[in-house]
């Protein structure tokens, strides 16, 4: 089976992308089915929306609602869990600690950290360069890949800044550096867990809920916009999907069917 990828770049907003040189991700949108309008959970903040991403429940369900990890108050597998449960094998690549939390202990075949994402604008590069090397030698069914120096710059200086587009396109490089090292055949999902505005983010105003979210891959739809409302609570159910694999029955988002063509077998 071939690789499908995972990739959360944290803090995006798709109007950043709009307005930015950011050829990597407007070429991978041209093959994506795709939208900017999809929709990020309360509070819009990074552990809560990672745990949402990979659990599809939102806050009020998991219980983590800060950046400061707790056991989940009612536990349920998350995708991570639910691949590994199905012999699938697993990676998760990303330079902000606390996401190690995201699945339980013996999910993950592979892990790797270094969280340098406050320190180095080219950390995400980091991150790529080592997931390129580890798909490239033992070919996981699923990677996570997360990209964190877009939120830190967003906080340091104002998202829509001019420090902040730049570093959009800066993390674009490191998109594409990932996306040219994959296998042939992979599927990549991109999407961000929540926005931002001024120099924060956190409240359930448009600029912090909306996030990109876009599939690209050989049984997706390419060039196409989605018609339906999308969540980020769709990305595991959705991911399950391409992976064949059962989603969890406490999962609450949705599959997103529209994306797939017509004569896919996924």
């Amino acid at each position: 089976m071939p690789t499908t990828v995972l990739v959360v770049v944290d803090g995006l907003r798709p109007d950043a992308i709009l307005m930015t040189n950011c050829p990597q991700m407007g070429n991978l949108l041209a093959r994506s089915s795709y939208t900017f309008q999809a929709s990020s959970v309360m509070p819009s903040v990074t552990l809560p929306c990672h745990m949402s991403i990979f659990h599809s429940v939102p806050p009020t369900r998991h219980g983590i609602t800060t950046n400061e990890w707790q056991p989940m108050a009612r536990p349920l597998p998350g995708l991570i869990d639910q691949a590994r449960a199905a012999n699938r094998h697993t990676a998760s690549f990303y330079n902000w600690e606390p996401l190690r939390n995201l699945s339980l202990p013996g999910s993950l075949n592979f892990s790797y950290c270094r969280d340098n994402v406050y320190a180095d604008l080219e950390a995400d590069r980091v991150i790529a360069d080592e997931a390129v090397r580890y798909i490239g030698s033992d070919a996981p069914d699923l990677a996570f890949v997360y990209f964190g120096t877009v939120d830190t710059i967003g906080h340091r200086h104002g998202w829509m800044s001019d420090e902040y587009l730049a570093q959009v396109a800066r993390v674009d490089g490191a998109l594409g550096a990932l996306l040219d090292g994959l296998p042939a055949g992979s599927t990549i999902l991109l999407l961000s867990d929540h926005g931002g505005h001024e120099r924060s983010h956190g409240t359930d105003a448009a600029e912090d809920m909306t996030i990109p979210w876009l599939v690209a891959g050989p049984a997706i739809r390419r060039g196409y916009e989605i018609s339906t409302p999308v969540s980020l609570l769709d990305t595991a159910p959705t991911l399950a999907h391409i992976l064949n694999i059962a989603p969890h029955r406490d999962w609450e988002g949705q599959c997103v069917a529209e994306i797939f063509n017509e004569n896919s077998e996924q």
